[in-house]
């Protein structure tokens, strides 16, 4: 999966990035904002890609080179945090340490990454527009596919993983997916408006709980 810039043109380090690459990054930024006000208002099926260009005043040329489907755009938020998780794995050392703890870390250091102050809220409207879009719960599916994937191969590429058919770096991943579609759910139940550090304590919190989730014994519930 290729990386996407993660982030709207705002920070020091953005402004001195060459104007071309300033304009792409808010015209992205601008088709994700106004996607989630449009879906939240008219219904994601109500909302024409026609209409969103409009709005945006870009051509349809202009978003499939950024974006490519509605699905896309309005799961952007939560994308660009799974990117930046990718990247991380890509110089993160484990330190001889579990590769369940590098992973966690990798993807807290990834919700760090999002500095943008809307980023919270963007996430929480891309998922109740996930809750009722049965295109967008598919393609969040092959997304996060495509993501395990990709960081598998990371992880055989850089870690010293002695036999390439052993099922535990890819059972790693897969709870840490597991954990943080957990966090998520408690994270966006959360009243008010939780912030990005309020769903990097949710993600510790389910993670710690993974292990014990692993032994958990009990009886049938007696009846009466």
């Amino acid at each position: 999966m290729s990386p996407v810039p993660p982030q709207s043109p705002s920070s020091s380090s953005d402004q001195r990035l060459p104007l071309r690459v300033r304009k792409k990054l808010r015209t992205r930024q601008a088709l994700i904002d106004t996607a989630l006000r449009l879906f939240t208002e008219q219904g994601f099926d109500g909302t024409t890609l026609d209409q969103l260009c409009d709005a945006v005043e870009v051509s349809k040329r202009t978003f499939f080179r950024t974006f490519t489907s509605k699905e896309d755009v309005a799961m952007a938020p939560t994308q660009d945090m799974w990117a930046a998780f990718l990247d991380d794995l890509e110089t993160r050392d484990p330190g001889g340490g579990p590769v369940a703890d590098m992973l966690r870390d990798a993807l807290l250091a990834a919700i760090r990454a999002m500095t943008d102050e809307g980023w919270a809220e963007r996430v929480r409207l891309s998922r109740r527009l996930a809750a009722e879009t049965p295109s967008m719960d598919a393609h969040g599916l092959h997304f996060c596919d495509r993501t395990t994937r990709a960081a598998l191969s990371t992880l055989h590429r850089r870690l010293d993983l002695a036999d390439p058919a052993d099922l535990r770096p890819r059972l790693a991943l897969d709870l840490l997916v597991a954990a943080f579609h957990c966090a998520l759910e408690r994270w966006a139940a959360t009243p008010g408006h939780p912030t990005r550090d309020d769903l990097a304590d949710r993600l510790r919190e389910a993670c710690a709980a993974v292990p014990g989730s692993l032994t958990l014994s009990a009886e049938l519930r007696a009846e009466g």
